[in-house]
């Protein structure tokens, strides 16, 4: 496998344990909250890029990019990663029946949402492969880290 694909999957893990966290948070809160389903969709979106940015932004910052910079990469690297990985993610659990109704206490809502992060884990690595070829996305982040090291 050479590197770029290496690249890709790294990142798209990144960004999937971003999705994971700001998700099951997401469904936890609005299920605390008592929120419908769109609420609880809305809310997880938000905190799945929330986290996705996060991540990559705290990885920056130790890396020694300052903070304007790290947002900015975190923005470029991310933002369609993270895209991809919420429309097929939130898509596949809008398609099992009662997945989203089925609560936090439910096997078929860890299933579902299991299946559904594995499903967009496939589906963006070759997104994410797709920009670091062409010197988008995680790319960004490499040549972040290449300028520092020159210095």
């Amino acid at each position: 496998m050479d590197s770029s694909w290496r690249m890709a999957v790294t990142a798209t893990r990144h960004c999937l344990t971003g999705c994971a966290i700001g998700e099951v948070l997401g469904m936890v809160l609005a299920t605390w909250w008592g929120w419908h389903n769109t609420g609880s969709i809305a809310l997880s979106i938000v905190l799945a890029f929330f986290f996705g940015y996060l991540l990559t932004f705290t990885g920056q910052r130790r890396a020694g990019v300052d903070v304007r910079a790290a947002i900015r990469v975190a923005l470029a690297a991310d933002t369609v990663s993270i895209l991809v990985m919420e429309i097929v993610d939130n898509g596949f659990m809008l398609a099992v029946p009662g997945a989203l109704d089925a609560g936090l206490a439910d096997a078929l809502f860890w299933g579902s949402l299991v299946v559904a992060l594995a499903v967009a884990f496939v589906v963006t690595v070759p997104v994410n492969h797709w920009m670091i070829g062409r010197g988008r996305g995680h790319a960004v982040v490499h040549q972040m880290h290449d300028a520092q090291h020159h210095h």
